[in-house]
């Protein structure tokens, strides 16, 4: 379960930053400094604003989602410290010589 949890996550990390990447600020356009609609759009001129929205926030929605059922899942799975797998330090290790 949380083999397929990360590779949906990293999924949709990557489907989010492309999203965000191919957005345009409300102003981008030269166009819309004088007024123009943006006539060169495949959706028109807000149609495409709107379906990069609403993937925008589905996608961070998700992204949150999956976040969260990872940090419950490795919570539950894992009930020792991050630096428990770290011994104290040795005899030989605090010996050496300072050049």
């Amino acid at each position: 379960m949380v083999i397929v949890l990360v590779i949906l996550h990293v999924l949709v990390a990557l489907f989010l930053i492309g999203v965000v990447l191919i957005q345009q600020g409300k102003s981008a356009d030269l166009a819309a400094a004088f007024g123009g609609q943006g006539s060169q759009t495949a959706f028109g001129p807000r149609g495409a604003a709107n379906l990069l929205t609403r993937l925008t926030t589905w996608s961070a929605i998700i992204f949150m989602l999956t976040s969260i059922g990872l940090t419950i899942l490795l919570s539950r799975n894992s009930d020792r410290s991050v630096l428990a797998g770290h011994g104290t330090v040795t005899q030989q290790q605090q010996s050496t010589p300072k050049k």
